[in-house]
């Protein structure tokens, strides 16, 4: 595993955030001795920019928790996954295609907790006056976006849709940020992205939707992700959690212009890009059920079938259906 740096910032119940940046993820799974006892004491959160942490925030559940939570923000779903692989955090947030990445490679975790939108946060983007209109007209050009990530799941099931092979693109695996930067400058001729990416891409630097994850082009499934050890050792901080998680996201739901204004704040976005961010796909948790699991195994059928993991698998095995009960509190 490469190692991954990202910034880091910390709440310790009541007694606010400690910033600090340029931590790796070897020196958070290993570091000092009292780090270390903190951990055994805190949950440990994995989170996306504009994700889990902004939601309980503006909802008022972040604060008064009865475990310490500390969070860390990462770029995208790949490096926050192998930070919860490393044992570095507890419990992760991600899509269900960089989730099925992670596990079919031996992530030692299980998914607790379910939500689900349209799938309208994911979208293709080129610059406007590219001539791509179309899904057909991606063959032979080159697509940047994460490899495993929720934006190559998109690319991969669009073309499967579409009928256009699937050899007939070049993928170019990048950051978002590195992305964008590419789109650019030409070095890719579009980019597959996800959440605020979207919003950003369209709204300020006016890039042009070719097509995006909904009418089931994708199942809109996002996912708590907890590592075994975790759910082994705090189980009930990880069913608050769950229960915490799904009320903020009800709140959210009744009060999108708050939220709005406070994600705007929280990334430094206008609130123009924060609101379309959340109305393109506004999300629900909901209970891991048959259908839940059913939409999972066609994400890694998926990938299996286009040869991003080796061989096809049975999810069910990767979720745990007890937290379901957290949903309830």
């Amino acid at each position: 595993m490469t190692e991954q740096t990202f910034d880091r910032r910390t709440r310790l119940g009541r007694r606010g955030f400690l910033a600090g940046s340029g931590l790796t993820l070897a020196g958070l799974a290993l570091g000092a001795p009292s780090g270390a006892r903190a951990a055994d004491t805190a949950l440990r959160l994995g989170d996306q920019k504009g994700g889990v942490e902004a939601t309980l925030a503006v909802a008022n559940l972040l604060d008064k928790t009865p475990y310490k939570l500390e969070i860390a923000q990462f770029p995208a779903a790949a490096p926050l996954l192998e930070a919860l692989n490393a044992g570095a955090v507890d419990v992760a947030w991600a899509g269900d295609a960089p989730t099925t990445f992670a596990l079919a490679n031996g992530v030692p975790a299980k998914i607790i907790s379910a939500h689900r939108s349209n799938g309208g946060s994911v979208a293709l983007l080129v610059k406007d006056q590219s001539p791509i209109r179309s899904v057909a007209d991606l063959a032979g050009r080159t697509v940047g976006t994460g490899r495993g990530s929720i934006g190559h799941a998109l690319v991969i099931s669009a073309l499967k849709r579409a009928g256009v092979p699937a050899d007939s693109v070049k993928f170019a695996f990048l950051q978002p940020s590195d992305a964008k930067a590419a789109l650019e400058t030409n070095a890719i001729d579009a980019w597959s992205t996800w959440g605020l990416y979207v919003s950003t891409g369209l709204l300020a630097a006016k890039y042009r939707l070719v097509f995006d994850g909904q009418n089931g082009i994708l199942s809109g499934l996002g996912y708590l992700v907890a590592h075994d050890k975790a759910i082994a050792t705090k189980r009930e901080a990880l069913a608050d959690f769950v229960s915490r998680t799904a009320r903020a996201r009800d709140w959210v739901t009744n009060h999108v212009d708050d939220y709005a204004r406070h994600l705007a704040g929280l990334v430094g976005a206008p609130f123009e890009i924060a609101r379309d961010s959340h109305v393109r796909a506004p999300t629900v948790v909901v209970p891991i059920d048959p259908a839940v699991i059913a939409d999972q195994q066609r994400t890694a059928d998926l990938y299996s079938d286009a040869g991003v993991i080796a061989k096809r698998f049975d999810v069910a095995r990767f979720f745990d259906t007890s937290f379901n009960s957290a949903l309830t509190n």
